[in-house]
């Protein structure tokens, strides 16, 4: 049995005025998407419980069949894993965004997605300026653009400032938003806090800084430091269902859970991450990949860029892309090698009206080898829902997927 599982990321909406009252996923043309759902079978699922942040790090555990109250530990430690980063038992990642805040406001979560160049050189003043009074247990740790780390090493002996306790706010949720209550808070929030403050003064007269208002960029302002926890453990998605996965991402946080997962990954040049990304070369990279892969996922961040930024043209248009370039592909492929399955699923809905991600049920399609199919004829949130099938524990869709 082959498996295909396609994401497109934060895909999920709400009714749009500017679109008659239909959602992205009604308004676009995705002729392959829907014929999955024509041929097979549609239905809801919750993968961002309600106790846990609506946000891609819960959400793609629980798609991939983890429970996040049992494996869930922070989002930073997560994407430590994509960069073979090992954290032991006294040791926490966190997440470092280089943003642009301005008058208390979070102008742009990306700092206008800096370079990863221009990420290397802010960070590594950041670092020698605030990071040298705690003993070297700190380290920023370059990521790519704006998607950066800091992390802490401990020990036995000395207690680590941060706990589970630790609470922070995702900056993609305060987008156009007063940040002046959102400031982490807990154990170790002091020491976050003072250096997000004090990185503002590393950062303004920056040359990086001065080069990019020079070219009418937005400048990185602050780091943001959220996301943090300790090191994860968890049993890989083979010794969990039999079936030998691989990955195909542009986002360190879904390259962080397939290592974890015991899932190799295929990096396809010209993939972003972004609304540019070359789609035909990933929707290529994923059929040539079936033959050596019992399962194969495609994430593609674009849906979820596209409504960060509010744009739900430019939300259609990646979906469209997806459909043309990633899902129809693969599906002619996967005619050609017996038995198989396909599913196209979000991870959570992320609303181009309030430019964040949110808790709520997203809409999947799922068809092939042994799937009994529904009346539906469309792959979209009202025909989801009207399927009447729901997984209200995300977790349990994989198992669903793969096994049933």
């Amino acid at each position: 049995m082959k498996y295909v599982i396609v994401i497109p990321d934060g895909c999920a909406d709400e009714p749009i005025e500017a679109l008659g009252g239909r959602t992205p996923l009604q308004a676009a043309t995705l002729p392959a998407m829907d014929r999955i759902a024509a041929s097979g079978a549609s239905a809801l699922s919750n993968n961002t419980p309600a106790h846990f942040p609506a946000g891609s790090e819960v959400a793609n555990l629980c798609l991939f069949g983890y429970d996040p109250d049992k494996y869930f530990t922070g989002r930073a430690p997560l994407e430590a894993a994509a960069g073979g980063i090992t954290l032991g038992p006294h040791d926490f990642a966190v997440r470092c965004n280089l943003v642009t805040i301005q008058d208390q406001v979070m102008v742009d979560f990306t700092a206008d997605h800096i370079s990863t160049d221009e990420s290397r050189q802010l960070l590594a003043a950041a670092g020698e300026a605030l990071l040298g009074s705690e003993g070297g247990r700190f380290e920023f740790v370059p990521g790519v653009s704006y998607r950066n780390l800091l992390i802490y090493r401990g020990d036995a002996d000395t207690p680590p400032p941060f706990s589970c306790e630790t609470r922070s706010t995702a900056p993609h949720d305060l987008t156009d938003l007063s940040v002046a209550d959102d400031f982490p808070r807990g154990p170790g929030s002091d020491l976050l806090v003072r250096w997000m403050n004090e990185s503002a003064d590393v950062f303004a007269d920056h040359p990086v800084n001065q080069a990019r208002i020079a070219a009418g960029k937005r400048p990185a302002t602050n780091v943001w430091l959220w996301g943090l926890g300790g090191a994860p453990s968890m049993p890989t998605f083979e010794e969990r269902f039999g079936v030998r996965g691989v990955m195909i991402t542009a986002v360190d946080l879904l390259r962080g859970i397939a290592a974890l997962a015991g899932w190799p990954r295929l990096e396809v040049e010209g993939a972003t991450g972004y609304l540019d990304t070359d789609y035909a070369a990933k929707g290529a990279a994923a059929v040539k990949a079936l033959d050596q892969y019992d399962l194969v996922c495609v994430h593609i961040e674009a849906p979820d860029e596209a409504s960060h930024e509010g744009r739900h043209d430019a939300k259609i248009e990646a979906l469209e892309q997806i459909d043309r370039h990633i899902v129809g592909p693969l599906t002619e492929a996967l005619a050609g090698y017996g038995d198989h399955r396909i599913l196209v699923t979000p991870d959570h809905p992320t609303f181009c009206s309030t430019k964040k991600h949110t808790h709520g049920m997203v809409p999947l399609a799922m068809a092939g080898t042994g799937i009994e199919p529904d009346s539906q004829t469309s792959y979209d949130e009202v025909a989801a829902e009207a399927s009447g099938r729901r997984f209200d524990h995300g977790w349990d869709l994989m198992d669903a997927f793969i096994r049933r």
